[in-house]
């Protein structure tokens, strides 16, 4: 793997960081209280420079642009804590580039691309243990159509969307369908978290899904989920690292001004330990994460890979953001410090697309264990 940036990645990241600085400075203060929890206007401008399209071909309005440069793009937007549905809109769109019909790319693709269009992939199934299901899972088959009943959970910004990917199925097999979020039958509720990202409970009741909005093959989804979920777990160990090395930037700086018995903290070695843990976490997480990605670029088998970076991102967001609230003190968790947000978003990050336990137990299955 070649560490260094290309002249083409390095315009790209110069690009998206000077953006990004000028338009989306604080906005997560300016949407954390709003109905969609994103801002429509950085939306569209987004998508006016091909973000949205990033890993599309050109034939569909992208940038036939590869995996490490849509991880450059997300390191980027976690610095700035960049709310929305971009990665899952992201690896929707991924997902039917590689496993949609052809009538489904032309129709869909272009519209993900120039930013009309938002999907959401909705997988987590409640837990029946640990209380009442709404709709309990149950497909039919009538007139040739498919009627879906159930239930998700933990479903971000379900209420913006323009379509779901839903898994579900019989004991012959489980199949992944394309839903119209506006189709009869399905009720978005809210759900209260700690980072406010707009998640919501998905109740499908009887919801009619027609034969061509299968994607992949029908009774054969497996392969088509795992894949979403190492590409969205990707995505968030990139956004995570960003996010991460924002923190730390944040915590030198205030180590360096913030002065205790006539010397500025970071002058104490227990804030200059911190700090150098902090900093070995990123960085461990930062070659971790390029790896990964490079290898989805070159069309390298990365499963191993992508669940060592999403194992030490969620390991990682924990320890690197209490470190920096420990080294600001009690105003790091104050309303008036941009730190908490950080930190509210980085325990929503730690458990997307799989904790640190569960990734751990897939490398292990990778080492045939």
């Amino acid at each position: 793997m070649d560490l260094g940036f290309s002249e083409t990645e390095k315009l790209l990241v110069e690009s998206a960081r000077e953006f990004l600085e000028k338009e989306a400075a604080g906005i997560f203060r300016e949407v954390e209280t709003s109905e969609e929890g994103y801002s429509k206007d950085l939306w569209r401008k987004m998508a006016d420079l091909g973000w949205m399209g990033i890993l599309l071909p050109e034939e569909y309005g992208g940038m036939n642009g590869t995996f490490l440069e849509l991880i450059f793009l997300l390191e980027e937007m976690g610095k700035m804590l960049v709310p929305g549905p971009f990665v899952s809109t992201m690896i929707a769109g991924y997902s039917l580039l590689q496993y949609g019909t052809e009538i489904q790319k032309k129709e869909i693709l272009p519209k993900l691309a120039n930013g009309e269009r938002i999907i959401i992939p909705c997988f987590i199934e409640p837990d029946p243990a640990r209380g009442d299901i709404r709709i309990k899972e149950h497909v039919d088959v009538k007139d040739g159509h498919t009627l879906l009943n159930g239930t998700r959970l933990f479903v971000p910004y379900a209420r913006s969307a323009d379509g779901f990917l839903y898994e579900s199925g019989t004991r012959e097999g489980k199949t992944l369908f394309l839903i119209d979020a506006k189709a009869p039958g399905i009720l978005c509720s809210p759900l209260e978290t700690l980072a406010s990202d707009k998640e919501c409970e998905v109740v499908f009741e009887t919801v009619r899904v027609a034969p061509s909005d299968v994607v992949g093959e029908r009774g054969k989804s497996a392969e088509v989920k795992n894949r979403i979920e190492q590409w969205g777990a990707l995505c968030e160990s990139a956004y995570i690292l960003g996010l991460l090395e924002k923190v730390l930037e944040m915590a030198v700086k205030h180590a360096k001004s913030r002065e205790q018995f006539g010397r500025p903290i970071g002058s104490f070695q227990a804030i200059q330990h911190q700090s150098a843990d902090m900093v070995t976490e990123i960085d461990k997480l930062r070659f971790l994460t390029y790896q990964a990605a490079w290898k989805l670029s070159e069309g390298i088998p990365a499963e191993k890979e992508i669940s060592m970076a999403k194992a030490r991102a969620s390991d990682a967001s924990r320890r690197v953001t209490l470190l920096g609230i420990k080294i600001h003190g009690g105003i790091g968790i104050t309303q008036e410090y941009d730190l908490q947000f950080y930190f509210r978003r980085a325990k929503a990050a730690e458990v997307a697309f799989g904790d640190g336990d569960l990734h751990r137990e897939q490398i292990a299955r990778c080492l045939g264990l």
